[in-house]
């Protein structure tokens, strides 16, 4: 048996603007510049980012303040799943697949109530693991969990973190969802729709597309 292991934000759900809107309005909160805030947030985790971007600043608070951001962009937010996720995972068997991402269950359950994806079984969060991408444990934790060894899975990403998160654990990695493809993957798509045949036959053993070029 084969596993799929996906990132969310950017891979599944297009949440680039709102993402975007999150970190301009929190940094001017702050008085910060939003594009510098947004780039720094882009490579690192929210505690990192604040070290980095407002280290006056406490910390907890400063997490609170994006938190309730992030929460009402759920309840408000206007955004889309990419085309070919809802077939993809559709057709994906239950107990095959997960979802390893930087953010919250919560929100990541009510972005796909709203779009209408299906959850899978296994879930791993920003709670579930003392370290994030591009450490190797979110994408271990979640093969764990489905009892999966770790050449037995493939890697949905779209972000150079997620990327090196895979790698980092041995995983087989495919990029969607970007012009040009991130270092190190073994495969890059433009987009996750023109990969989903190729993801289903990864899953299904037909054939080892991750040896193709």
């Amino acid at each position: 048996m084969r596993y799929v292991l996906f990132d969310v934000d950017g891979t599944l759900i297009d949440a680039v603007d709102n993402q975007r809107l999150v970190w301009r309005t929190w940094a001017e909160r702050y008085g910060l510049d939003p594009d510098e805030v947004y780039r720094v947030a882009l490579r690192t985790r929210p505690m990192e980012t604040f070290a980095q971007v407002a280290p006056d600043q406490d910390p907890r608070e400063c997490l609170a303040a994006l938190h309730e951001l992030e929460d009402e962009d759920v309840r408000s937010g206007a955004y889309t799943a990419f085309g070919g996720a809802s077939e993809l995972l559709s057709a994906l068997r239950p107990g095959s697949w997960a979802l390893v991402t930087s953010n919250y269950e919560h929100r990541v359950r009510g972005r796909f109530t709203r779009t209408g994806l299906r959850v899978p079984e296994v879930l791993v969060d920003a709670a579930a693991v003392e370290e994030g991408k591009p450490s190797p444990v979110p994408y271990l934790h979640a093969a764990a969990l489905l009892g999966a060894r770790p050449e037995e899975c493939l890697v949905i990403e779209d972000a150079p973190s997620g990327v090196e998160s895979g790698l980092r654990a041995g995983m087989t990695v495919w990029g969607v969802n970007a012009p040009v493809a991130v270092d190190g993957v073994h495969r890059h798509f433009g987009s996750l729709r023109e990969a989903v045949r190729d993801v289903l036959a990864f899953v299904s053993g037909r054939r080892d597309p991750a040896a193709r070029s």
